[in-house]
């Protein structure tokens, strides 16, 4: 019966975007039909691996963290689609068309996460979690507020996360495929229910895998296409786009002016990457903590290939699209030497892939950046339904004492839920600033979801008192100073100055929560606190070695 149902969704989903994608929304704009077909192609493909998986999903431990048999570099290939974003290919090399050298900022603040993870949280949250990195938070900490406090920071990250997506995939399928925003916003909602309802984590797994082949595959082609204009010479390419934008988009300073707020972006970036629940998550997919390593050291490499490779995008776009009429808006007023370009700065790998390729590439790129946005969703609903399931419902509100399959049915129950909030939110969000909201969930995982983690991990003396008045702290602190800030309090709000000058909060945010934590917790002399300090070490056994740690399932 359910594989019925399941069919029937299929085929429904497929047909409502082919008939949608006839309905063009703009009149004067023509149909991208080698984007739709490679979309449907794409789609069609990604829900019959749904459908196997759903088949293969018959645990709780199946749904979370498929049966925990990926290898190591499945994970890590995985890992590099769920982290390479539309955000991470449109929007950085829309910055480095932008301001050019500065762009690198992000590429550089995403990366360096990753080391991070690599050496210290990799290994021991694989050895101590299960399905969540709430599971490691409250291994030796009181459950129901530990669990309670991690769950409420991964779903405020993952709901922020979502609306960020969700604008920015309706913006880019309105521009790219001519269909109306809401309908857009709403296809990419329901697929992303029935990838992660129906086949899990080994539908959600291999759904990122084959968008980040494809979408390096794609990026390759564009930065050697580029290069090959310059003969692969990089001072060539450097000196034509200095001749064209000037001097200064090889100098640094052109997003980030002063210390602090360079500091503080580069906090969230960092500790905000290892903060990340459905980052986090994979880790439990894999069979022990030794493909955990492998599974960082393959992702670190895919992803920091990308970022290099985005570099050479943006920089391409400067010299093969800045002065091209065909991909610039006329209409507006000329700045910085040049006119806008048609859908703005974030387009600008989108008109590149056709100056390199033509309109059957443009079709392929505009396909990899749906596909893009329909993997990253899926392991952030993911994410978010396991932390309702397994951390709120099953931990905190039935005390552990839930059989797996009642609590799948509740995390499948959660996604659609989820799903629903993402495209209404998405459609109420669409003409607002969404700047502060990637920031917010960036932010957030930075000041409280981290502290936790790692303290809970490294520092013997963490109580349950000081991880939750800090983490809360943090959180507050976050949410309050980006509220305070230029982005919301002046572009937003409208007042004339912001009370909090900085836009990113992170540096702040994250000290508030380490002095809090580690305050709370030096001054907490109950007996818990006794309890839990006492029950350090053998965490710390477990977590270096690895021993009574949860293994792959048998199938």
């Amino acid at each position: 019966m359910m594989n019925r149902i399941f069919l029937f969704l299929i085929l429904g989903t497929i047909g409502v975007f082919a008939a949608s994608a006839i309905e063009v929304a703009n009149p004067e704009k023509a149909l991208n039909v080698s984007a739709i077909v490679m979309f449907l192609i794409f789609v069609g493909g990604t829900l019959g691996i749904t459908y196997w998986a759903a088949k293969r999903t018959k645990s709780a431990k199946d749904f979370y963290t498929a049966g925990g048999g990926i290898t190591g570099f499945q994970n890590g290939m995985a890992i590099a689609g769920d982290y390479m974003s539309a955000a991470s290919f449109l929007g950085i090399s829309g910055l480095v068309y932008y301001k050019g050298y500065d762009g690198l900022i992000y590429s550089i603040g995403f990366l360096v996460g990753w080391p991070v993870i690599l050496f210290l949280i990799a290994e021991p949250l694989r050895n101590l979690g299960k399905y969540t990195f709430a599971d490691v938070a409250s291994y030796r900490l009181r459950q129901t507020p530990i669990r309670s406090l991690a769950a409420s920071g991964s779903i405020a990250t993952v709901i922020l996360y979502l609306i960020a997506q969700m604008v920015g995939s309706g913006k880019l399928i309105q521009l790219l495929f001519g269909l109306q925003y809401e309908i857009a916003v709403i296809i990419v909602g329901v697929l992303m229910i029935l990838y992660v309802t129906f086949g899990g984590m080994l539908a959600t797994t291999w759904v990122q895998i084959i968008k980040a082949f494809l979408l390096l595959s794609g990026a390759t082609f564009m930065a050697v296409a580029v290069m090959a204009h310059y003969n692969f010479n990089f001072g060539e390419l450097f000196s034509h786009a200095t001749e064209l934008k000037g001097i200064e988009i090889m100098s640094p300073g052109g997003l980030v002016s002063d210390p602090v707020s360079a500091i503080s972006l580069a906090v969230a970036l960092m500790l905000g990457t290892a903060g990340l629940p459905h980052i986090l998550m994979r880790f439990f997919t894999v069979s022990d903590a030794k493909e955990a390593r492998k599974s960082v050291f393959y992702a670190t490499g895919f992803i920091g290939y990308f970022y290099i490779l985005t570099f050479i995008i943006g920089f391409g776009a400067i010299v093969l699209v800045f002065q091209n009429p065909q991909y610039l808006d006329m209409a507006k007023q000329a700045v910085d030497g040049g006119y806008p370009i048609l859908g703005g700065n974030n387009m600008a790998a989108i008109h590149l892939s056709h100056a390199v390729g033509g309109d059957f590439f443009l079709g392929f790129i505009s396909a990899v950046a749906f596909a893009t946005i329909l993997a990253v969703v899926s392991g952030l609903t993911l994410a978010g339904a396991s932390a309702i399931s397994h951390d709120l419902y099953a931990s905190v509100i039935k005390k552990g004492k839930v059989d797996g399959i009642t609590e799948m049915k509740v995390s499948k129950v959660a996604t659609v839920i989820l799903g629903i909030v993402a495209i209404i939110m998405g459609i109420a969000f669409e003409n607002q600033n969404i700047a502060f909201v990637v920031g917010l969930a960036f932010a957030i995982a930075a000041s409280a979801n981290f502290p936790i983690l790692f303290l809970s991990m490294y520092w013997s003396k963490l109580t349950t008192r000081g991880a939750v008045v800090g983490g809360s702290i943090g959180l507050a602190t976050a949410v309050i100073l980006v509220i305070l800030g230029p982005i919301v309090w002046v572009d937003i709000l409208g007042n004339a100055t912001a009370i909090f000058p900085y836009k990113y909060p992170a540096l702040f945010s994250v000290m508030s929560a380490f002095i809090s934590i580690w305050f709370f917790s030096i001054t907490d002399k109950s007996h818990d606190a006794k309890a839990e300090r006492e029950a350090y070490e053998a965490q710390y056994i477990r977590s270096q070695t690895g021993i009574g740690a949860e293994g792959a399932s048998e199938h």
